[in-house]
């Protein structure tokens, strides 16, 4: 599956824990990553400074769905329920 233009869900629903560069402190999940243009590319695709977790991501239908809401929504559920318990 090729990533869906003007998405972007996966650059907002899911935290990132360490930080990066633009992002010291990482990204809290449901924050827009200051490295997300306007057109929901990621100004830092192919560079060494993207961080290793996003390389890896690879869009797949299970984590995408039919459009961006659901996309989000997907990604937003997977973000719950993967945090440790209190």
């Amino acid at each position: 599956m090729q990533c869906r233009s003007g998405c972007g869900a996966c650059c907002i629903a899911p935290s990132i824990n360490q930080a990066f560069y633009g992002m010291p402190a990482g990204k809290p999940a449901g924050v827009r990553c200051v490295h997300l243009l306007d057109d929901a590319r990621c100004a830092l695709f192919g560079r060494p400074e993207r961080p290793a977790v996003c390389s890896a991501f690879k869009a797949e239908a299970a984590f995408c769905g039919a459009n961006r809401e659901e996309a989000l929504q997907i990604l937003d559920d997977l973000e719950v329920s993967s945090r440790p318990a209190p």
